[in-house]
């Protein structure tokens, strides 16, 4: 599906044309990651995103109430556009639906967090491989052994995404990606994935398994999925989050976020 804006790609996953994972849509528009939890634990997740930049860099607040993005994509709703939805009642995952409309009320909060897709299109003119796009997968990622600075009922750990390069490339990947840091910046770490607690490369947390070739090395970057692992610890009565893969596609493009 040819999919060339933001506003094209929210009406087809609106309109349930698209319900699959969203690293290709919109080739060079921002993707965003979503928390939507009630009023009262709004303070505590905005402080634990300030305090961890890294993994939840944040885009976007909605006003309580509103499910409109206004300074991202003022014609969108993040209740309906986006492919999946999870539903967290008392830390715990419930369902996966791709409507929100009835799980949401007046007194509920949004955030829209930056997303590593937006970089991908830097990595790729840098010549640095995307494999999950080659092998039409969803983007590994791992819960690590890094945690996250608390804040209020929020604390848990780092989620990473993943991307195998070869070792000459690794360092156009930092540059590349270091540029955004709206968008998580330069990756956290890069080699052996034991060091940041995943045991087993081809058994990802979220998402799907790569191949990794033998002259290639995995490289880390913080990633949008965090908060979900510090909802399951916190274990508000309900929140709502993207399914990883998943994104809300935003009117802004990728350049726009370059150095912010």
């Amino acid at each position: 599906m040819n999919l060339k804006t933001g506003i094209e790609a929210r009406r087809a996953i609106r309109d349930k044309l698209w319900t699959g994972p969203t690293p290709a849509l919109a080739p060079g528009y921002a993707q965003a990651n979503l928390v939507i939890l009630p009023a009262k634990y709004a303070f505590d997740f905005f402080l634990f995103c300030l305090r961890n930049p890294k993994p939840c860099p944040v885009l976007d607040v909605c006003e309580k109430g509103d499910f409109r993005p206004i300074l991202i994509a003022p014609t969108g709703d993040v209740r309906t556009d986006i492919p999946l939805y999870r539903i967290y009642r008392n830390g715990i995952l419930e369902e996966e639906v791709r409507d929100i409309s009835e799980y949401v009320d007046e007194d509920m909060v949004s955030f829209l967090i930056g997303c590593s897709f937006t970089f991908e299109d830097a990595l790729s003119k840098a010549g640095v491989p995307i494999r999950h796009i080659e092998e039409n997968r969803n983007v590994p990622m791992y819960i690590t052994n890094i945690e996250c600075k608390p804040a209020g009922v929020f604390s848990g750990p780092t989620v990473v995404s993943m991307r195998p390069m070869p070792k000459h490339l690794v360092e156009k990947a930092i540059e590349a990606t270091e540029k955004y840091p709206k968008v998580h910046g330069g990756p956290i770490h890069v080699g052996n994935p034991a060091e940041i607690g995943i045991n087993d490369i081809n058994k990802p947390d979220f998402g799907d398994a790569v191949t990794i070739y033998e002259d290639e090395v995995p490289v880390f970057w913080g990633c949008g999925v965090t908060p979900q692992a510090a909802i399951m610890r916190a274990k508000p009565e309900i929140v709502i989050t993207h399914a990883p893969g998943h994104m809300f596609i935003t009117d802004i493009k990728d350049e726009e976020l370059k150095g912010l």
